[in-house]
């Protein structure tokens, strides 16, 4: 006969049935924790794309393809070249047609009539350049691509000004090329190239910086543009309606400091009582203009939201 394990001889072998599943969970716990552990590392998306850290040069790149890729910039210039051109040619020949005395001055100076109209272009790109961008809501795509806001506004106008510039030269430089070509017995000295070209081009140029200040503050491209339309032509429109003799200083002062007095002063004399601004003193007064303007633009920028 087989002699039967005592109880508790029996309870030491075996393990209770409800005990068996509890110990295989936690065993395979623990070897999936350890394989887990060991194994190897998780495959992560690498993109080919490379991370650089952004500088104002990537700012310029964007802000260039942006203003040589819109309409608003070809028509804008556009318009300006053909006025520039086409008034400086017309009376070019009028002049030579007439055999008009220029009295010593320079031939150069003929060619203010179609920059005065030409800067009203250059005004309407400069508030353009950053107004539309709000008009349109694309600031929020270029905040999110450049989040340094003052850096966006730093490279449209280092943009702006370098095209207007070089534009505005070359169309000045070839007016007077024709007109004192035309014009017999037509002369000028190199100061009076130099300031009838890019003195001429500088100042155009920094009239533009103001508009896109102006737009910068306003952040309406309607609303912008009148201001500076305003600004420009309102002097003049005020001092031509005083008549009163107790406003003949406020007169000649607006005569004087309009901005197209100070631009018909880079070809010649103070325009009213010759006292005011003559050769490059306009071209300083922009520019202070426009650095109280964008010192503002670049407050309200950091601050306010887009």
């Amino acid at each position: 006969m087989r002699t039967l394990p005592a109880p508790h001889q029996q309870g030491q072998q075996q393990p209770a049935p409800h005990q068996a599943p509890q110990a295989q969970q936690a065993q395979q716990a623990q070897q999936a924790q350890q394989q887990w552990q060991s194994g190897p590392p998780v495959e992560t998306y690498v993109s080919p794309i490379p991370i650089t850290k952004t500088h104002l040069g990537h700012a310029l790149a964007s802000e260039w393809t942006k203003i040589r890729s819109v309409r608003s910039t070809i028509w804008t210039l556009g318009v300006m070249l053909v006025l520039v051109l086409g008034i400086g040619t017309l009376i070019g020949v009028i002049a030579a047609s007439a055999d008009m005395e220029l009295g010593g001055q320079s031939a150069i100076g003929l060619g203010s009539f179609g920059i005065l109209l030409g800067m009203l272009c250059v005004m309407t790109l400069g508030v353009l350049t950053i107004g539309s961008e709000y008009g349109t809501g694309m600031i929020r795509t270029t905040t999110t691509a450049c989040p340094s806001r003052s850096r966006i506004l730093a490279a449209k106008a280092i943009v702006f000004f370098a095209l207007v510039f070089v534009v505005t030269t070359v169309a000045a430089a070839l007016v007077a090329v024709v007109q004192t070509g035309m014009v017999d017995g037509a002369s000028a000295t190199g100061e009076e190239w130099l300031r009838g070209t890019v003195g001429v081009g500088l100042f155009v140029a920094t009239l533009g910086l103001l508009s896109l200040a102006v737009g910068a503050l306003v952040r309406h491209s309607a609303g912008a543009i009148t201001i500076m339309i305003g600004l420009v032509l309102l002097p003049l429109v005020l001092a031509m309606f005083m008549f009163s003799k107790s406003l003949e200083d406020l007169q000649l002062f607006l005569l004087q400091y309009a901005v197209p007095s100070q631009l018909i002063a880079f070809y010649g004399d103070s325009v009213a009582g010759g006292t005011g601004p003559t050769g490059w003193e306009p071209l300083w007064i922009m520019l202070g203009l426009t650095a109280v303007a964008f010192g503002a633009a670049f407050l309200t920028t950091e601050t306010r939201d887009v």
